[in-house]
């Protein structure tokens, strides 16, 4: 039985063997969430005498669960020797999943990566072919990591739409019987699998190790190819009833007839996405505005990618006042979230945040303009600092989140 296992379901029910095991987890969850530490530090956080603790640490070290780190810095006196956990005993596995691309990591127990590939092309469609392709995706990744399945406590695939994270349904893509598609995936790849939609996902990453510093309360806003939104309320992800939050995307606001991904018309994401962009820039283009991008022979529409390097790298005109139409849509929409929420933070993320300042202005100055200012006064609007990261390293903090909350 692997260490994991040991930890999560272990085989001895005795009193003495579950005590032990039980102080084994205070000690790795405190590692795993806090870093490096000391014996005494640890009795005062426990309040067990130093010989209990001593003797597990020692035991511990033997295990090849904890290193030893070195000296303490001391001002005088002697110097304490510091302890860590062993990143090597255990890995998280994220998979993110972003329409034609998919981005793995898997990090070690100090959430560092030990590998990760971005952009492997992948066409996601609501086909057996195209989950048995992302299966051998997963599969291929893992094998060239070199690392036992049996090391891995989970994989977490990120998939756009409505996820039921509780119980591994995705009602989006690949919902073709009763059993959870979580459960399929890891059949296919051999890791316990769970399920969380990409916007949540994205959301964790930055509320972890992004751009959210003390914040607790943040909204996430990813202008992808739909407009997807994750919550952090009191520093806890927020899911709703039934999982089902932050489809803000489908709320249809806009008399256009423009039919949404979600067979209804009108919707947010008919204006404030990067399909919105790629047919707002076709129909200048055919109507004679002036850009340094040109329909290419025998194509129906200008890629997302191309748009975006136009105005960060050329300043092209047209792109720039396409961003700019979007920009404000999204910040008056965006006022409503706010005035209701009464939200910290603000972060845009997703593939069209990479405008940078061409986005941010536009909607900055507009929810300054819908707002009410009570509530935006301590509000701040950033950009994502993890960009296409965010998913795949929010998929390891998920599991770890598990992984702990298993101890």
């Amino acid at each position: 039985m692997s260490f994991l296992s040991q930890l999560i379901a272990p085989e001895s029910t005795s009193p003495s063997s579950l005590k032990m095991i039980s102080l084994k987890k205070s000690i790795i969850s405190r590692l795993m969430l806090r870093g490096e530490t000391t014996i005494s530090e640890l009795c005062k956080e426990t309040g067990l005498s130093i010989p209990t603790v001593t003797k597990m640490v020692n035991q511990l070290l033997s295990e090849d669960i904890l290193l030893e780190q070195g000296k303490s810095d001391s001002f005088g006196g002697r110097k304490s020797t510091q302890y860590d956990i062993n990143p090597k005993i255990g890995y998280f596995l994220g998979v993110d999943v972003q329409g034609n691309t998919v981005n793995i990591g898997i990090q070690n127990f100090k959430n560092e990566f030990v590998k990760i590939t971005e952009r492997i092309p992948y066409t996601l469609e609501n086909t057996r072919e195209s989950l048995k392709v992302l299966c051998g995706i997963i599969n291929s990744f893992i094998d060239e990591a070199q690392i036992s399945r049996d090391e891995i406590f989970g994989a977490c695939v990120n998939l756009t739409g409505r996820i039921n994270s509780f119980k591994g349904f995705s009602y989006s893509y690949f919902f073709f019987e009763e059993m959870p598609l979580s459960e399929i995936i890891e059949l296919q790849i051999g890791v316990k699998t769970f399920l969380e939609n990409d916007s949540r996902a994205m959301t964790y990453g930055e509320y972890c190790c992004g751009v959210v510093e003390k914040e607790k309360n943040v909204i996430f806003i990813n202008l992808t190819w739909g407009l997807g939104t994750g919550i952090i309320n009191d520093g806890q992800l927020y899911y709703g009833k039934s999982g089902y939050s932050g489809e803000f995307g489908h709320s249809p606001v806009f008399d256009n007839e423009i039919l949404c991904q979600c067979g209804k018309k009108g919707c947010l994401e008919t204006e404030i996405s990067a399909l919105a962009l790629e047919r707002r820039f076709k129909e200048k283009l055919d109507a004679g505005s002036v850009s340094v991008l040109k329909l290419k022979k025998g194509a129906s529409f200008v890629s997302m990618e191309d748009i975006i390097a136009a105005i960060v790298e050329k300043e092209d005109s047209l792109a720039i006042e396409i961003i700019e139409e979007i920009g404000v849509k999204l910040g008056r929409y965006l006022s409503m979230l706010i005035n209701i929420f009464n939200p910290e933070l603000v972060v845009l993320g997703g593939p069209l945040a990479a405008a940078g300042s061409y986005l941010y202005l536009p909607t900055q100055s507009t929810i300054n303009k819908y707002s009410l200012n009570i509530v935006i006064q301590d509000m701040e609007l950033k950009l994502s600092k993890l960009g296409s990261r965010a998913g795949v390293i929010g998929a390891c903090y998920i599991l770890r989140n598990k992984f702990l909350m298993m101890l």
